[in-house]
């Protein structure tokens, strides 16, 4: 027993290196892959800094009570579409196209396992996300004089919930979809409408009020509502949160229940 006892920690640390490496490797095919850091960060970066030099989107918003801009509302909008980005591109067209080449499949014969792979794409893709966030809210901020989030508690919590809620459904489509072509259809025809429900078009404040009910429901219109509250200087009011949170459950778990590895 005792010899048991003394070779456990060297395995787990082995595991746990091997996580790490395999971390790191998918981290940088996230990175060469280009879908998460060009349309990602760089496409969402350069419509953040053309906004910014339009002088209307620096009118006051009514719907606010005139303590945000137009502009001030796009940059949580970005930070939203970035989020969209990864769940509908980059995260289900990668792990899609492992399962058609076979790689979910080799790995699991392997000590690392499939299982990890997936844990890696979540951690990079995260970190990507997490990049994009602060980089949006840094030059919004410096180059145009948008404040922070007046209650930032609030905000971190809301982005860690939409950015959960959002991978979650990449894990989701990864799960229904056989291979990278249908993931990539998949994605794309959910894309469009999340990112109407957020507000980048037309902002969710001037829609129908039909559409303002809808949109409070879905995982982008749900964070908007949650960014906006804490912007505002409030904590975000329950209904966006628990949505949020609903949304990373249940795709969470019906992606795990019917996820194929090959």
């Amino acid at each position: 027993m005792s010899a048991l006892r003394t070779a456990a920690p060297p395995v787990t640390a082995e595991r746990g290196s091997a996580t790490w490496r395999l971390t790191k490797a998918e981290s940088m095919l996230c990175i060469r892959d280009k879908v998460g850091p060009l349309w990602g960060i760089g496409f969402p970066l350069v419509l953040l800094i053309i906004l910014g030099a339009v002088p209307d989107l620096r009118e006051p918003v009514e719907a606010t009570g005139g303590d945000l801009t137009y502009f001030d509302l796009y940059v949580p909008v970005l930070i939203l579409f970035n989020l969209a980005i990864l769940a509908t591109a980059s995260l289900p067209t990668t792990l899609a196209g492992y399962r058609e080449n076979g790689v979910l499949r080799r790995m699991r014969t392997t000590p690392v396992g499939p299982a990890r792979v997936l844990t890696a794409q979540l951690v990079a893709n995260f970190a990507i996300a997490a990049v994009a966030m602060v980089l949006f809210v840094a030059v919004a901020g410096l180059g145009f004089g948008v404040d922070l989030p007046k209650h930032l508690l609030g905000f971190a919590l809301a982005w860690l919930l939409a950015a959960a809620a959002l991978l979650a459904i990449g894990l989701l489509i990864t799960a229904l979809a056989p291979g990278r072509g249908p993931a990539t259809a998949i994605g794309t025809v959910l894309f469009f409408p999340m990112m109407f429900f957020a507000g980048l078009w037309v902002p969710i404040s001037q829609m129908p009020p039909l559409l303002q009910n809808i949109a409070h429901y879905t995982p982008l219109g749900a964070g908007m509502g949650a960014f906006q509250d804490a912007y505002l200087g409030h904590f975000p009011s329950a209904v966006p949160l628990l949505t949020l949170a609903a949304y990373a459950m249940v795709c969470t778990f019906v992606a795990v229940r019917w996820f194929r590895w090959e």
